[in-house]
This record gives structure tokens, C-alpha cells and sequence, in this order.
């Protein structure tokens, strides 16, 4: 199975919002700021989507893991 570059965004961006969220909630918690907060969540957010995006491209690239899948199908 192949993956698409959009299904890969698209995993980033969710992956990314999801762990941003902890990290925002993190830093509002140990600073009670709520701007400073949010400044690190989107620089956080926009940083690691790309990053991933990336990381998970270049392993769409390495064969190590994969097995062929069979050339007939019952």
C-alpha cells in the first residue's frame, strides 16, 4: 500500500494539533500566560508539521518493514 502525499499532511497536521494542544495547555499551566502559551503552541504546531512531513516521507522511502504483497489475490 502506498501512501499519498495528502494522507501524509493530512496525518501531520492532525498528529501536530493533537500533541500542540499539550504542549499549550503545558505551558499555560506552568506560566498561567496565556499569550506566551499560545505563541509557543503555534510556532510548536507550524515547526513539527513540517518536520513529520518530512520524516514521514523519507521512511516512505526506506523498504526496511515492508513485505511485497502477493501478485495474486483469492
Amino acid at each position: 500500500m502506498i501512501e499519498t502525499h495528502t494522507r501524509s499532511i493530512v496525518k501531520a497536521v492532525s498528529y501536530r494539533l493533537l500533541g500542540s494542544g499539550v504542549t499549550f495547555i503545558v505551558v499555560l499551566v506552568m506560566t498561567q500566560k496565556f499569550n506566551l502559551a499560545a505563541g509557543i503552541g503555534i510556532i510548536d504546531t507550524l515547526l513539527k508539521i513540517g518536520a513529520f512531513y518530512f520524516h514521514e516521507r523519507l521512511w516512505h522511502r526506506i523498504p526496511f518493514g515492508r513485505v511485497k504483497p502477493p501478485d495474486y489475490q483469492i
